[in-house]
């Protein structure tokens, strides 16, 4: 059990979970209030639900040997877009008027994964050179749609995506489980799946055997983007504010952390979504557990660092060899008692 992958992800979740029992009790209490669910597991899944849908997507772009640094500066540019239709709208709280500005949101998203997908995919720039232009552009594309001010703007329909609740569960959680369902039937019912971690093994290869590595690129790049602009619309909504600056700020690295936590190896070819979920699970747990335990909030991203030094030694081969190798001593030194009794 402990050869896989999750074995030590999940071992560190419920270590975090242990130490926040600890310090508070009441932390696996889930009460009922208005027909809604409350407590620190639905905060945990409400508040990680940006980061897991980002991360579905950059599991698949590092999946085929890439990466996104982009994806913040997506999710702001996609808040930004969405809070300038509504502001401009004679009626900000019309149904109509957030389901224009979703969907102009989520159409730039594409645009922009397109555009991220033609630097990797036709120009063959490096993954990290070709999404970092736009990580450093769009945050200025963000400020000039915003034109440096931070929109706010008084939309119930639109504070309902990041804030509101359905049968009980936060709307957040319920649009994360949805793509990560899709992301996970598309991948693994059928051969998509298959065509990503062959064009992230070897993408030569690939392409002899016919898979057509360039389309697939494309659409890995653009998923990962419209990830990203759900996830910006989620974290805009829920402040009813577009913050240029600060929307989706370092949610790249938070996305990049729950991946590797999850086992999914940055040289590209197999991959787990169950482990990004178990990964941004701990992510969002431990920043929960800074708070509980009453830690400073800016030591978050040593304690993050920790975490993942932790987890990422605990997966590597050399210990994994290490235990392997105590597991076999152990089975000798067992059958030699067995044997002298």
């Amino acid at each position: 059990m402990a050869s896989s992958r999750l074995f030590w992800p999940v071992v560190m979740l419920l270590v975090l979970f242990a130490i926040n029992l600890v310090a508070f009790p009441g932390f696996f209490e889930i009460t009922v209030r208005d027909g809604q669910l409350f407590g620190s597991l639905i905060d945990i899944l409400r508040n990680g639900a940006p980061t897991l849908i980002i991360a579905v997507g950059m599991t698949l772009v590092i999946a085929t040997r890439g990466i996104d640094l982009s994806v913040g500066a997506v999710a702001a540019i996609s808040g930004a877009v969405a809070c300038s239709i509504i502001l401009g709208s004679p009626d900000p709280g019309s149904l109509a008027t957030v389901a224009v500005a979703v969907t102009v949101a989520l159409l730039i998203s594409l645009v922009l994964g397109v555009w991220n997908g033609f630097l990797v995919a036709v120009l063959g720039i490096q993954p990290i050179i070709a999404t970092l232009i736009l990580m450093t552009a769009g945050r200025g594309v963000a400020m000039l749609i915003t034109e440096g001010q931070i929109l706010t703007v008084n939309s119930p329909p639109f504070k309902f995506l990041g804030s509101g609740f359905w049968l009980g569960v936060p709307i957040a959680v319920i649009i994360a489980a949805v793509v990560f369902g899709l992301a996970a039937l598309l991948t693994r019912r059928t051969a998509l799946g298959m065509f990503i971690e062959s064009v992230g093994i070897n993408p030569e290869a690939s392409r002899q055997a016919g898979v057509r590595a360039r389309g697939l690129l494309f659409a890995v790049y653009t998923f990962c983007a419209l990830c990203a602009a759900i996830a910006g619309l989620i974290l805009t909504a829920n402040t009813a504010a577009a913050d240029a600056n600060n929307t989706g700020l370092f949610i790249e690295l938070d996305a990049i952390l729950a991946v590797v936590i999850g086992g999914t190896s940055l040289a590209g070819g197999r991959y787990s979504l169950v482990g990004t979920l178990v990964g941004a699970l701990v992510i969002q747990t431990l920043v929960t557990t800074v708070y509980t335990v009453g830690i400073p909030p800016i030591a978050t991203m040593v304690f993050k660092a920790a975490v993942v030094t932790i987890v990422c030694l605990l997966q590597s081969p050399t210990t994994a060899e290490a235990l392997s190798g105590f597991r076999r001593r152990l089975a000798v030194r067992s059958g030699k008692g067995v044997a002298a009794s």
